[in-house]
């Protein structure tokens, strides 16, 4: 059985949807809990399932040649979905998606959603427009990276992190955030050391806490209000 995605703790474009557009999704949709880290996709690989977060964070990475260096282009919360052009007939992921962080999400199988898909409009609107939404994210993301310092993406990255996880406490392996910014786990080391010597975190084994979310704000880049604002 489908959960409630209509309460405020759930996904936002499923409860946005009109009632009787979301009644034909709703039967279809099963709950999932998903781990840290758990790859749901390789680029070129097909979407067999859409995925509708309700909770946590999935990453969004473009991966080099090599398949040894990849970049976050993009997150996906509650607010999102991913694989959601698959209603349009592109089934193939261009990027690896990632658990960033523990989530639950409802599931739907590729078929059966591009079927509701060819007879619904709000469920075709949705789905260009989120992935307009990730385009977006996608260019921001970029200019942040060559544009600005590590530390305001880092302070940027971990706001991002908390509006996901709506928590204070974020768990991040030092490795996978190197990864997420495009820095060496050394550096990542150093920036979270001086954010932590301004007391605006703590940071210890994996766990981030953030202690001053107004200085934390202050010491973001731009990108952290452009990309809430989208």
């Amino acid at each position: 059985m489908a959960p409630n995605l209509r309460s405020s703790s759930d996904n936002k474009l499923l409860a946005a949807l009109p009632r009787a557009h979301f009644d034909r999704l709703a039967p279809h949709l099963l709950p999932e809990a998903m781990v840290q880290g758990l790859v749901l996709r390789e680029p070129g690989e097909r979407f067999d399932q859409v995925y509708f977060p309700h909770s946590g964070m999935l990453s969004l990475l473009v991966v080099m040649r090599n398949e040894e260096n990849a970049i976050e282009t993009a997150t996906v919360g509650r607010e999102g979905v991913v694989g959601a052009m698959t209603g349009l007939g592109n089934s193939r992921s261009s990027v690896r998606v990632v658990v960033q962080l523990p989530m639950t999400v409802s599931t739907i199988t590729a078929p059966k959603f591009r079927e509701i898909a060819s007879k619904s409009d709000p469920v075709r609107d949705m789905c260009l427009h989120f992935n307009e939404v990730l385009l977006l994210q996608a260019r921001v993301t970029a200019a942040c990276n060559v544009l600005h310092p590590a530390e305001a993406r880092f302070c940027r990255w971990l706001l991002q992190s908390a509006d996901r996880a709506e928590s204070d406490t974020v768990g991040l392996k030092q490795d996978f955030l190197a990864e997420m910014l495009g820095v060496r786990r050394t550096s990542v080391s150093d920036v979270a050391a001086k954010i932590q010597a301004l007391g605006v975190i703590t940071y210890s084994r994996g766990t981030i806490k953030i202690v001053d979310r107004p200085a934390l704000e202050r010491l973001s880049c731009e990108c952290y209000e452009t990309l809430s604002e989208h």
